[in-house]
């Protein structure tokens, strides 16, 4: 067993000592006595022996797998944390199907571009001469396809930066652009439906879906052509699945086709813009009447954006947090109107959608407060 030494003992051999000329620079003597001017050298001459050993020259093993400075003979711990100046051959590329290169320089591939993306590019300096040399650069390794690529993400993430979605659907609506582009789908269409497109399914892929009429107003691209995109992309989507085809993101390898964005899944985001005091609670209250609202008769064929709002109008009334039907249309996007016509066929069946547990004495809400139109 290995023991740990207290410290280890140094032996010094004609130390070198500096000398000071008449102008203040150091002066070395060596073993003649004749002087040379230099800087300062460390001194070689110092060893480490074991000092239970003694042994000269002394046997010292530097163990790397533990970091250790150990001695051959009796197993004396000398110093640690060696640090393994040996190199280093394992190989660190993304694939290693028959790459033996050992480098890790540069970035970690990113898989939303083509090529190796080890580039030298010459920035747009000062001077003509700078400016001339960045354009020559441009023309000569121009790539038209990784200029569309990055052209479609920047104007993804500035489009979901303006909704307030996630870096990871972010991801998503970038990998499925990539995955249209590799297979060369949507050339007669223009950019920008087919972004709306990604943006769309990724939202709801996510979690956090978006209605056909918040994409419109978002990059004003019809409806009808974002239905269109939608559709001719769920289909790709559905083939990459069945064809086991591996994405990036687990959301197109597990990517499962999506009904109508129903009004229970509308009412999380629409709670959390009106900025109620008890977002949670009122967030589940119109959550239960959206979800129990949609089975009722009258509502049936009804846009989800207006009984959600609906469910959101009542909730607020119920619980003592009232919200007019305008201030709410602001955020569903509907008119005050639709909502109130919404609510109309729910006030009659107030008894049967309102659950007992929301009403005092265990609960806030009171049905008086409910209005009549």
């Amino acid at each position: 067993m290995a023991t740990v030494a207290p410290r280890p003992e140094t032996d010094y051999s004609t130390p070198i000592h500096p000398v000071l000329d008449q102008n203040g620079r150091d002066i070395l003597q060596n073993g003649n006595g004749e002087q040379k001017e230099g800087g300062y050298k460390e001194n070689l001459n110092q060893r480490l022996k074991c000092p239970d050993c003694n042994e000269d020259p002394p046997n010292l093993v530097e163990e790397f797998s533990s970091g250790d400075m150990v001695c051959g003979s009796c197993g004396l711990v000398l110093g640690d944390r060696i640090i393994d100046t040996r190199s280093e051959w394992r190989t660190f590329a993304n694939d290693d199907q028959g790459n033996d290169d050992p480098s890790r320089v540069g970035d970690a591939m990113n898989p939303l571009l083509n090529g190796s993306q080890l580039e030298t590019n010459i920035a747009f300096g000062e001077g003509a001469r700078a400016r001339e040399l960045h354009r020559a650069q441009n023309r000569a390794i121009s790539d038209k396809g990784t200029k569309t690529l990055l052209a479609a993400y920047r104007e993804i993430s500035n489009l979901c930066d303006a909704i307030g979605v996630s870096k990871s659907v972010q991801d998503a609506a970038k990998h499925i652009f990539k995955m249209t582009e590799d297979r060369k789908m949507f050339k007669s269409k223009p950019q920008e439906a087919v972004v709306a497109g990604c943006i769309f399914i990724a939202c709801r892929q996510s979690d956090a879906p978006r209605t056909f009429r918040e994409i419109h107003s978002l990059t004003k691209t019809p409806k009808k052509v974002i239905g269109k995109t939608f559709k001719a992309l769920e289909k790709m989507l559905q083939t990459s699945r069945d064809e086991n085809v591996t994405g990036t993101f687990l959301m197109v390898d597990k990517y499962e086709a999506t009904a109508t964005t129903s009004a229970v899944e509308l009412c999380a985001r629409y709670c959390n813009n009106l900025q109620f005091k008890n977002a949670h609670l009122m967030e589940k209250v119109s959550k239960a009447l959206a979800e129990k609202s949609s089975s009722l008769q009258d509502l049936a064929g009804r846009s989800p954006l207006s009984i959600a709002a609906a469910a959101i109008y009542m909730t607020s009334h119920l619980m003592g947090e009232s919200r007019t039907s305008r201030e709410i249309a602001a955020v569903a996007g509907v008119s005050d109107g639709t909502i109130r016509t919404a609510y109309r066929y729910m006030y009659p069946c107030r008894d049967q959608l309102v659950e007992k547990d929301w009403l005092a004495p265990k609960g806030t809400g009171r049905m008086e407060r409910l209005p009549q139109n």
